[in-house]
């Protein structure tokens, strides 16, 4: 099945305009207005165009010019994440953020031979840094010959430049350098152009016309998924909350002090907003929308969210690749039998269901591949990733991700194309049986992975974090298994953790949990 958008219906086909211009022109005639909340501080709007013009003559003086590569390393939401996107962009430089492809949490960075990897895989000109991480720029300076390094103390201070002339805008010169968000293996490099980026910008801002402007709190980092919605809330005359991390009272507080209209989240971070002792008295009378992404949720836990959030609630599935694929609606979330469906496509995309080996679309209600063919899908994987020879087909992107379409049109995600376990002769579905466990009312999350003996011999192994204030009886846990889906499919062994190792997009660290087997 196939979701084809009318001509109307497909955004970004006709002409793009630079979207950092929309956002700077949107604070021109509201000076005073604050734009940013971050660390206490309020940002107005002329504070912050200033700081875009400062951070754009700097860079040219360090002679960034068009088709460029501009180097980004701060804390996880520090506003010079957006400042210097912006100004790069404005003179037609591309960006990278290099402080973290696949971060542990949000507190976490590579290391310095990994980002002198990607500094040289990329041919950076320029290292852009906070106060915070000027050490680690002057180190990677020195392994990385011919990159020039920006902070507070070497030409990026406040000198009141005007915004220089922006470089001929082109929509398909390369804008950003993007990592895939994939919970295993590491992390490809995606190409994201002008073009792409701005088709992107001109959906999101489209949807939030119509009412007063935004406040949008951003809990996760500003180099992910959450940075074009940051975006359309400014260029709409919105303001933005910068957390650096997510802390379910932190959330809560900030809803009620600073009247947030807008959310973004990961699964996880949604549960924990749910356990949080203070979400039944917590004002939430300023919210429009709260959206979460990133993984499946459990069913029962999204109706739960249902009776707190009311027709608040979005989920969209996406990926880094792609851009958004589809949606569950607020009106969908008032139907039970759709909460374990992502949705279904946004009017600009269309989505094929194909044999991963044959690439032959599959009849209706089996499973098969994710293709999408959209305006937002990447151009393709950097150098050695040569992967993108493979996802990219005949204008089609490769998800690797399985699904099925259910009768009432929904799609409904069925795992990872050779994500499997084979125990006992049979291939098994990691994410059928964290589904499973996920739905056992003592389970908070959970992670299901293959572990191979000294025999080769591969067992199915269980890492869970249990429910505030309950217990998890792992014996209890395989006999749910068992009944729900069979013997085979119950684990060999189930830890227990406190709390899962995520991904700053909200997603469970396979990579952590799987070099801590044993010891959680």
């Amino acid at each position: 099945m196939s979701a084809e958008p009318s001509s109307a219906d497909r955004p970004g086909t006709a002409r793009h305009d630079h979207y950092a211009h929309r956002v700077l022109h949107a604070m021109a005639d509201q000076t005073d207005r604050v734009v940013l909340h971050w660390r206490d501080r309020a940002v107005t709007a002329a504070e912050f165009a200033s700081s875009v013009a400062d951070a754009a003559a700097a860079l040219r003086r360090a002679g960034v010019a068009a088709g460029d590569m501009v180097a980004i390393l701060t804390e996880p939401s520090h506003p010079m994440m957006l400042t210097t996107r912006y100004a790069a962009h404005l003179l037609g430089a591309a960006v990278v953020h290099v402080r973290s492809m696949n971060p542990r949490s949000e507190a976490e960075s590579l290391p310095a031979d990994l980002q002198a990897e990607v500094l040289r895989a990329t041919s950076a000109v320029v290292l852009v840094t906070d106060a915070d991480n000027a050490g680690r720029g002057r180190l990677l300076a020195g392994a990385v010959p011919g990159v020039k390094v920006l902070d507070d103390r070497t030409g990026l201070g406040r000198r009141g430049d005007p915004i220089p002339a922006s470089a001929p805008y082109r929509p398909d010169d390369l804008a950003l350098i993007d990592f895939t968000s994939g919970s295993t293996g590491r992390p490809k490099m995606a190409r994201q152009l002008f073009g792409t980026r701005d088709t992107l910008f001109d959906l999101l801002t489209a949807s939030l016309r119509g009412e007063r402007p935004a406040t949008l709190l951003s809990v996760t980092p500003l180099s992910h998924a959450g940075a074009p919605l940051v975006d359309a809330t400014l260029a709409e005359g919105g303001t933005v909350v910068l957390h650096e991390g997510f802390d379910p009272g932190s959330v809560l507080r900030a809803v009620a002090e600073l009247r947030v209209t807008n959310v973004y989240m990961g699964v996880p971070h949604l549960y924990r907003l749910l356990d949080h002792p203070g979400i039944a008295a917590a004002d939430l009378s300023s919210l429009r929308q709260l959206t979460y992404s990133a993984t499946p949720a459990a069913p029962d836990r999204i109706a739960a969210a249902v009776e707190i959030f009311g027709d608040r609630l979005v989920q969209v599935y996406g990926t880094t690749e792609a851009g958004l694929i589809t949606s569950l609606t607020p009106l969908d979330h008032r139907e039970p039998e759709l909460l374990g469906s992502v949705g279904r496509p946004f009017p600009w995309v269309r989505i094929a269901l194909r044999d991963p080996g044959s690439g032959a679309e599959v009849p209706r209600g089996e499973t098969g591949e994710v293709w999408v063919r959209s305006p937002t899908v990447m151009a393709g994987y950097l150098g050695a990733d040569s992967g993108g020879i493979e996802a990219l087909r005949d204008g089609w992107l490769r998800t690797g991700d399985l699904a099925r379409w259910d009768r009432y049109g929904y799609l409904r995600l069925a795992g990872r194309v050779g994500n499997v376990i084979k125990s006992g002769g049979l291939k098994l579905d990691p994410a059928a049986i964290e589904r499973v466990l996920l739905a056992h009312p003592a389970v908070h999350n959970a992670v299901v992975y293959g572990v191979r003996d000294h025999d080769y011999v591969e067992h199915v192994h269980a890492a869970v974090e249990p429910r505030p204030g309950v217990r998890c009886d792992t014996s209890a846990l395989a006999a749910h298994v068992a009944a729900t889906l069979s013997q085979i499919h119950v684990p060999s062994r189930v830890t227990v953790w406190d709390q899962l190792p995520l991904l700053s997009t909200g997603k469970p660290d396979h990579a952590a949990i799987q070099s801590r087997e044993g010891t959680p």
